[in-house]
């Protein structure tokens, strides 16, 4: 008896030691399990249902954290963590899930700006069971999208994002908020019949078998006509989502009327999404059209880096000037990505990691604000330094990030970025010059408009002067969420090799076997 208890013992530990545990199904799936028992807590107020979600997303993030860290070897190119189940059979359906280089840095962050954002929605009190198992919805939705190795399952949870983000938007928004919630479905639904068309497409091309499977797309190839289609197809669903100019106007829109623990998935996370499809994609799916479009991407990036920075200058909102400030800092990824360089692809990754972090903590930053003064516009705002001297500081601290200060993550990234352009073989030397200067305009708008920002908010003497003026600075939650972005922030600054240790040797991989 003691020996089959010991042999039992044994097998269980090696099913979770090694990697026959099925790791990223329970990942993916267990946000939204846990999240659907919700609605059957019992009604002591909103407490326990703020705690039963901040300890399903921590314990999600454990989970991640875990079996990354102990299953995953990082110097290894290849999927790993490797899953797949026959789900329909009639279609030859997988459940096929993975995780390699460039997927493992978006599944962190998902997991801790996720958290982070569910301790955000803590003042929250209106129909909070609903609110917090749509941003559990999200969560294992943006995990699978992540780690989906089948195109079919990549759309299935890419589009699990929209009907929560709709729920989010319209119910929990702003005065204008079914407006923009409209707008967002459009856009976003819109987009996704191209992702469709393109995922049937490619699955169903050139074989009596159709395949979906992320494998063996990489090795197949197709008339560049043929290609160039798909990837029109492909880049107009990602454009949408990343934004690219000009089918980013849902953005601004969204943003200004969401809840700020909304903003923080939709920028920290959910724009992310459409830059991992198009490098996933478009650009390891696709690489002779990628190759062929490359040049426009550039062109498009660094036009939409000037044109972002100019018009989040003339915002009267203050969550409308952050989210067109993203918008430019997405100009940075695109160039990246059509630079086809080392240190352009791998800029891009960071600059997807980093942005992903101070877009979470501006929004953040300025829900919190919005909280004590309950005003959107900058021109009614001034004089909150002296009052809320805390979120001052975090607001400073942050703003001179997203400006890209040397010792933060974002000067890294856009200097890498910067590097990849100048190093690239593909384009002149006078398209570089030109490359180089547009971003360097960018780069200068950046900090007119951020500066301008914190002088509206924190400087001046209108609300001090404003009768019945008190307000109460950061609290322990706020000071909480607000130091755990900023660390890793100044963190990858200065170390960024951090992150870049993750994907380097998956970005070596894509440029190796499609470019040289």
């Amino acid at each position: 008896m003691i020996f089959l208890s010991t042999g039992f013992l044994v097998q269980v530990y090696l099913v979770f030691t090694m990697n026959y545990f099925p790791w990223l199904t329970i990942i993916v799936l267990f946000p939204i399990s846990a999240g659907s028992f919700i609605f059957f807590l019992p009604h002591r107020g909103n407490k326990v249902i703020r705690w039963y979600s901040l300890c399903i997303c921590v314990l999600e993030l454990l989970l991640i954290t875990y079996a990354l860290s102990y299953h995953f070897q990082f110097e290894d190119p290849l999927i790993q963590l490797s899953e797949g189940y026959k789900w329909i059979d009639i279609f030859d359906f997988y459940w096929r899930l993975g995780v390699d280089g460039l997927s493992i840095g978006p599944i962190l962050l998902t997991g801790f700006i996720t958290t982070l954002a569910t301790l955000g929605a803590w003042p929250l009190t209106r129909d909070s069971r609903l609110f917090h198992f749509l941003m559990l919805a999200m969560y294992s939705g943006q995990i699978g999208s992540f780690s989906s190795r089948d195109l079919l399952l990549f759309f299935i949870m890419w589009e699990l994002e929209l009907i929560p983000v709709y729920l989010l938007l319209s119910m929990w928004g702003g005065k204008k908020r079914l407006y923009s919630a409209t707008k967002f479905i459009l856009y976003t639904a819109g987009s996704s019949v191209f992702l469709l068309i393109g995922v049937l497409g490619i699955g169903l091309y050139g074989s009596n078998e159709p395949t979906l499977n992320f494998e063996l797309l990489t090795n197949q190839s197709y008339p560049i006509a043929l290609e160039i289609i798909f990837y029109i197809g492909f880049l107009i669903a990602f454009a949408v989502k990343l934004p690219i100019i000009p089918l980013h106007t849902w953005l601004p829109d969204t943003h200004g009327e969401a809840h700020y623990s909304t903003c923080m998935l939709l920028a920290g996370i959910l724009l992310k999404m459409g830059a991992y499809g198009l490098i996933r994609i478009n650009m390891e799916l696709l690489p002779h059209a990628h190759s062929i479009f490359s040049p426009w991407l550039i062109a498009v990036g660094t036009i939409q880096i000037i044109y972002a920075a100019s018009t989040s200058f003339g915002q009267r909102n203050l969550k409308k000037r952050i989210a067109y400030s993203s918008v430019s800092h997405m100009g940075f990824i695109i160039i990246g990505i059509g630079s086809i360089t080392d240190p352009g692809l791998n800029g891009a990754i960071l600059q997807i990691i980093s942005h992903g972090f101070i877009g979470a903590a501006l929004f953040f930053l300025a829900g919190t604000s919005y909280d004590r003064m309950r005003l959107v516009y900058l021109d009614e705002m001034g004089g909150m330094a002296i009052s809320i001297p805390k979120i001052f500081t975090m607001f400073s601290i942050l703003s001179m990030a997203s400006l890209a200060l040397p010792g933060m993550s974002g000067f890294v990234a856009e200097f890498i970025v910067f590097f990849g352009i100048i190093s690239s073989q593909k384009y002149f030397l006078i398209e570089k010059i030109l490359i180089t200067f547009g971003m360097a305009i960018g780069i200068i708008l950046t900090p007119i408009y951020s500066l301008s920002m914190l002088r509206q908010i924190f400087y001046g003497y209108k609300l001090i002067n404003a009768q019945n003026f008190s307000f109460f600075d950061s609290g322990p939650r706020e000071l909480f969420v607000s130091i755990s972005i900023l660390l890793p922030v100044i963190g990858i600054g200065i170390y960024p090799d951090f992150v870049l240790s993750l994907s380097s040797d998956k970005v070596e991989a894509i440029l190796s076997n499609f470019f040289y």
